[in-house]
C-alpha cells in the first residue's frame, strides 16, 4: 500500500493537461485529492512556487485557485514563519460540494465517466486474475470484509475506492493503476452511489466478494464480468440521483410559471 500511496500522491501533483481553465483545473484536482483522502486534514500544501511548478501553472493561477479553495472551506491559510496553506476537511462541506457537482454535470459526461471506469476496472480485474499474488488477493478479501462491516458512509466510500485501486495495483500494470487513480479522483467529486442505504452498501460488498472469488479461481472473464456488473449497478444509482436532482430543480420553475399564468376566463351562461 505504501508504494501505491506514493503513486497516488504523484498523480495529485502531476502537471495539468485538462482542457479546463487552469485555475479551475487546479481547484478540481486538489478538491478530488481531498475527497479521496490523498491530502489529509491539516496537511500543509507545498510552497506556492513549488506547487505551481509541479502543476505547470503560473503562481498567479495557483493563487486564484487557492483563493477559491479557501472560499469553499477546503483550505486555510496561515501567516507567519510556520504559515502556509493547509488542507481543511469538513465532511459537511465535502458533502455539499459533491451534491452540487452531481447536479451540474451533464448526463452524457456522467455516462462517459461510468464507461471509462468500467473499462479500466474491468481490464484490471481480468489481469489481476492472472497476476495477483496470494497476499494481494488476501488484502482484497479483507477490504470486502471491512466494507461489509462498515457502518459509516465515509468509511464505506473509502473502502470502495481502495478496493478498485488495490485491484488495479494487483494487475501489475502501472498504467492501469494510475488510470484508476485518475478516475477515482473524478468519482470523488460526486456522492457515493449507494448513499446511506445499508441494503445498497451490502449489494456493493456482495458484488466485490464475487469478484474476489473469481480472482481466487483465476477466472479473468468472470472477475471482469462481476466487476463491470457491480460498477454498472452503482452507476445506475448515481444517474438515478442525478435525474432526481434535475427534476426537483425544474419543478419549482414550472410551478412559478404556472403561478404567473393568468387564470382562465369563466364565461357565465
Amino acid at each position: 500500500m505504501r508504494k501505491l500511496s506514493g503513486d497516488a500522491r504523484r498523480a495529485v501533483f502531476a502537471p495539468l493537461d485538462d482542457g479546463l481553465v487552469r485555475s479551475e483545473a487546479v481547484v478540481r484536482r486538489l478538491t478530488s485529492a481531498i475527497h479521496l483522502g490523498l491530502l489529509a486534514d491539516g496537511e500543509q500544501l507545498p510552497a506556492e512556487t513549488a506547487l505551481a511548478d509541479s502543476l505547470n501553472v503560473s503562481t498567479m493561477t495557483l493563487r486564484d485557485a487557492l483563493a477559491e479553495l479557501r472560499d469553499r472551506g477546503l483550505v486555510q491559510t496561515r501567516r507567519g514563519r510556520s504559515g502556509g496553506s493547509f488542507v481543511h476537511v469538513d465532511p459537511a462541506v465535502l458533502d455539499d460540494l459533491s451534491r452540487r457537482r452531481l447536479e451540474e454535470i451533464d448526463s452524457s459526461d456522467l455516462r462517459e465517466l461510468s464507461d471509462a471506469h468500467s473499462a479500466t476496472c474491468g481490464a484490471a480485474a481480468r489481469l489481476a486474475a492472472i497476476r495477483a499474488s496470494e497476499a494481494e488477493l488476501g488484502r482484497l478479501s479483507d477490504i470486502v470484509d471491512n466494507l461489509d462491516a462498515a457502518g459509516d458512509l465515509s468509511d464505506r466510500r473509502r473502502l470502495d475506492t481502495r478496493f478498485c485501486v488495490e485491484m488495479a495495483a494487483s494487475s501489475q500494470s502501472v498504467r492501469l493503476t494510475l488510470a484508476e487513480i485518475d478516475i477515482q479522483a473524478e468519482c470523488a467529486q460526486f456522492p457515493w452511489p449507494a448513499g446511506d442505504s445499508d441494503i445498497r452498501a451490502a449489494k456493493v460488498a456482495t458484488g466485490y466478494r464475487e469478484v474476489v472469488t473469481a480472482l481466487t479461481a483465476r477466472d479473468g472473464n468472470l472477475a471482469r464480468s462481476w466487476t463491470e456488473e457491480t460498477l454498472a449497478m452503482q452507476s445506475s444509482w448515481l444517474v438515478e440521483r442525478h435525474l432526481a436532482m434535475l427534476t426537483s430543480r425544474q419543478r419549482p420553475a414550472s410551478q412559478a410559471a404556472d403561478d404567473a399564468s393568468p387564470a382562465p376566463l369563466t364565461v357565465s351562461p
